[in-house]
């Protein structure tokens, strides 16, 4: 049996997606940041102990600083490749979807979960582009339009 091209996949793909806007993406955000800031304390708690209780500075950085971002990335990507949902999405019952109906790719997830909360959380400016998603025809921010990707309800 051979291989459906790109263009072939997208036929199969239905018509009838319920894309997730704005507010339900958002909502969804809100209970991941609440699951990421319960897991930081449990994880990072026990730095308070290290060096008496003083931040342990690393240059510009502070250790529980560079190990929350790691816990924040990883949460995301790893959720994200293995279930297409973060807990907040699962809750909502929203996904992430290839624009093609493949499966998630380790690319797709880097840029949209890495690349684009990187821009999203540092740059904050770039956070007034998130409501792309409000406007947009298939719902997506730039990160999505960028990784193919597309948050949709499950059905």
């Amino acid at each position: 049996m051979s291989e459906l091209t790109a263009a072939e996949a997208s036929e199969l793909v239905p018509e009838t997606r319920r894309y997730a806007g704005f507010w339900m993406r958002f909502w969804a955000y809100l209970i991941d940041l609440v699951v990421l800031f319960s897991m930081n304390g449990i994880l990072l708690t026990p730095l308070k102990f290290i060096n008496d209780g003083e931040i342990v500075d690393i240059g510009y950085w502070t250790l529980t600083g560079i190990l929350s971002a790691i816990v924040f990335y990883m949460y995301f990507l790893l959720m994200t490749k293995k279930f297409s949902q973060t807990i907040g999405k699962m809750i909502l019952g929203i996904k992430v979807v290839r624009e093609d109906g493949e499966p998630l790719r380790w690319s797709d997830l880097f840029f949209r979960e890495v690349i684009g909360r990187f821009f999203y959380r540092v740059f904050q400016i770039f956070a007034l582009l998130y409501i792309v998603v409000a406007f947009s025809h298939e719902k997506q921010g730039i990160h999505d339009m960028i990784g193919n990707t597309r948050v949709v309800f499950v059905d």
